[in-house]
């Protein structure tokens, strides 16, 4: 670790405008978070007087908008500088979110060899695992003997971000195994590179797989980098463990938002006309949904001008089964996130939620069902109660489970407003089962 990643966070008084000398002497995740603090005109001040290397490492570690705003504020010559220095996958990361006009004329300004590198970058959809790879890896032709790997790794450590393996290929170019530096520098003096490998099972991927799978992949066997290929086996770059965390936070984010039909991108620093744009489609549809929950409260209107008090209790049965659908909701959408898609290992988790909301129903309903009697002293009126609540707790397990799965066979995101759906259900059919039931057992 270096001497700058050791340094304390800033904790000076918030109030005032911290100095250059403040912000050189934080990390870069925390000298990004006290730029992002400022406004867009002492960011670009501050950028200007820091050293390029530490504007680089700052920059890379700010939000997305944060960073595309600040670039697009600092002179052309200072931008493309700055983009040198940091690394190609977050590079190309900023890169991606800038206009075009802007980003050509960044990349003009930008050296040649590092500017081939980064147009080859931006060709990768940045969901797949081309996208999101870094390309600053060590390369060792499989012939070489340990020694000679050890010179040759000195030689090019420097220049790399992430010395964790070094990555034997053979004459065409093609990847055959992974070394970890530390096998290399173990191994006995003379002991050829292919040697170390002769038995090792090559985990690899391709660069058109989505970055989620790469996640689960480097998560499942443990490992620190993931090699991305070609479809000739020839080495890209690869994908490190900390962009594993970026993808989990980031997906995980995008299933929070998008769960409740906001924009799975969106932020707070979003442009407020965007995020109009992505939640007003969802909001017209709960309308849609909304007015079928209140169609079926009118069917029963006379039910509840005979009986007041079932317009009191229609939200406790709707509010129930909704939070008794949102837990099996919540528990369904991380799974799928965390694991592979197995159809059948799915369906079995939705029988088990089955379960559990069909336990957790008997249980609810039999304590409302006391509460209600004790209060009204009408033994219907509670049977009734105990019923509804009893059946829509068990049909909200049922639909907060298997919503995500039904997205997911229609090749949907599975958390996509799968809250607004499952809302609908569960206040709907509520208020039907009540209704309906107070109607057939207390008013006939």
């Amino acid at each position: 670790m270096s001497v700058k990643e050791e340094r304390a966070p800033f904790t000076g008084d918030d109030n005032d405008t911290p100095t250059l000398a403040e912000i050189e002497a934080q990390h870069p995740a925390d000298a990004a978070d006290t730029i992002e603090g400022l406004d867009i005109i002492d960011q670009v001040k501050f950028i200007k007087q820091l050293p390029i290397k530490d504007a680089a490492k700052s920059i890379a570690e700010m939000e997305d908008l944060d960073q595309q705003e600040l670039i697009t504020n600092l002179n052309r010559g200072l931008a493309a500088r700055i983009l040198e220095q940091m690394r190609p996958d977050d590079a190309t990361d900023l890169l991606d979110g800038l206009q075009d006009d802007l980003q050509k004329s960044l990349l003009s300004r930008i050296d040649a060899e590092d500017r081939a590198e980064l147009k080859t970058l931006l060709t990768f959809d940045p969901d797949t695992a081309g996208g999101v790879m870094n390309t600053e890896v060590v390369i060792l032709d499989q012939d070489l003997n340990a020694d000679q790997a050890v010179s040759k790794i000195r030689e090019e450590v420097e220049d790399k971000e992430i010395p964790y393996y070094a990555y034997l290929t053979d004459k065409k170019d093609r990847l055959v195994g992974v070394v970890s530096l530390r096998d290399i520098l173990l191994a006995k003096r003379g002991v050829i590179l292919k040697e170390l490998v002769k038995t090792q099972n090559l985990v690899t991927v391709g660069y058109n797989i989505d970055k989620e799978e790469v996640a689960h992949l480097i998560a499942h066997y443990n490992l620190l980098a993931l090699p991305v290929v070609d479809f000739g086996n020839r080495l890209l770059g690869v994908v490190t463990v900390d962009d594993v965390i970026d993808i989990i936070h980031e997906e995980a984010s995008e299933d929070m938002q998008a769960m409740v039909g906001a924009g799975a991108d969106e932020t707070t620093d979003s442009p407020w006309l965007y995020s109009v744009r992505m939640r007003l489609p969802w909001l017209i549809i709960n309308v849609i949904f909304s007015a079928i929950s209140a169609w079926v409260v009118h069917l029963f209107e006379g039910n509840i001008t005979q009986m007041a008090v079932l317009a009191v209790l229609m939200p406790v049965v709707a509010n129930q089964a909704g939070n008794t659908g949102q837990q099996a909701l919540a528990v369904m959408i991380r799974q799928l996130a965390m694991e592979r898609f197995d159809r059948k290992r799915a369906w079995l988790a939705v029988l088990r939620e089955l379960r559990i909301g069909l336990l957790n129903g008997l249980i609810i309903s039999s304590l409302v069902f006391c509460a209600a009697f004790a209060v009204t002293g009408k033994l219907g009126l509670a049977l009734v109660m105990c019923g509804a609540l009893g059946v829509d707790m068990v049909l909200g397990a049922f639909a907060g489970a298997s919503i995500p799965l039904l997205l997911k066979e229609l090749g949907r995101d599975p958390a996509q407003a799968s809250s607004i759906f499952l809302t609908t259900i569960t206040d709907s059919m509520g208020f039907f089962f009540l209704l309906g039931l107070a109607g057939l057992v207390l008013l006939t």
